[in-house]
């Protein structure tokens, strides 16, 4: 049985050691586990790359930027990075490219990483981040209006087809492929052997496979960032101890604060 945990934290990490996901740069879960009082423990868990040949969403961003779609709808910050990437490579921005069309974003996390990139959000919606949840708050189809919708390579059918049904004609295209990183770190196998991860964080179902996949079922407390990745790590054979309420660094960090605060009070 999982808790969903609020989205503020009741207290701080407290020195726990914390498993990320992933291995970034200014990576905002790292800052938040830090700024948590947290030590942050970050190993690659997957990595993403372009989708080869890279001519449909190079042909794809070209035609945003001439105005053919009414929508452009981003369902992660890795897709947003993806788009950045080749904006710049076709000599552009991704904030340029859009400024003809409305953008929706699957969640507040993808929403923080299009502003970033200076790109406009008009459409976010409450609660959960997810396909169905975008569509609850998606407008009503305009006559032979088109909406661009980028995803990965293992992307489910939901938003596409949910879009198709409600009269919006869809230009899917495949910008990425998510790749399981090959061979454990053995500095993360041996704390995670030696009891030192207090929490670790999924951010994605991919991230939980792959977690399992390299280090087995880890001697730790497992939060999630949202139902479906829940859902993922709990068929991969994780126990899931907490959801994070807000799908957002910030949230899964409180849900590990407030794992950490109930079981430091069952003590």
């Amino acid at each position: 049985m999982t808790d969903r945990a609020p989205s503020h934290p009741t207290s701080d990490l407290r020195g726990a050691h914390v498993l990320l996901p992933r291995a970034l740069p200014d990576d905002p879960l790292a800052a938040a586990v830090r700024a948590a009082g947290g030590v942050a423990v970050p190993t690659e868990l997957v990595r993403f790359a372009v989708a080869q040949p890279s001519d449909l969403l190079d042909q794809a961003l070209r035609a945003l930027g001439e105005g053919a779609h009414a929508w452009l709808a981003v369902t992660s910050a890795t897709t947003v990075e993806v788009l950045a990437g080749r904006a710049a490579d076709l000599g552009t921005t991704l904030a340029a490219l859009t400024e003809r069309v409305q953008v929706a974003a699957v969640g507040p996390a993808t929403a923080a990483a299009l502003q970033s990139a200076g790109v406009h959000v008009d459409l976010v919606p409450p609660g959960e981040s997810s396909a169905a949840t975008l569509l609850d708050v998606w407008p009503a189809a305009e006559e032979r209006a088109l909406v661009l919708l980028p995803h990965s390579e293992i992307a489910g059918p939901t938003l596409a087809s949910g879009l198709r049904e409600r009269g919006w004609l869809v230009d899917e295209v495949v910008a990425y492929r998510t790749v399981p990183v090959r061979e454990p770190d053995p500095a993360v196998s041996a704390a995670l052997a030696a009891g030192r991860i207090t929490v670790v964080l999924l951010t994605s179902g991919s991230t939980a496979r792959a977690l399992v996949a390299l280090y087995g079922v880890p001697p730790a407390r497992v939060c999630a960032i949202g139902a479906s990745t829940a859902q993922a790590a709990a068929e991969a054979g994780l126990t899931v101890h907490a959801v994070a309420e807000a799908q957002t660094p910030a949230g899964l960090v409180a849900a590990a604060t407030h794992l950490i605060a109930e079981m430091s009070s069952s003590r």
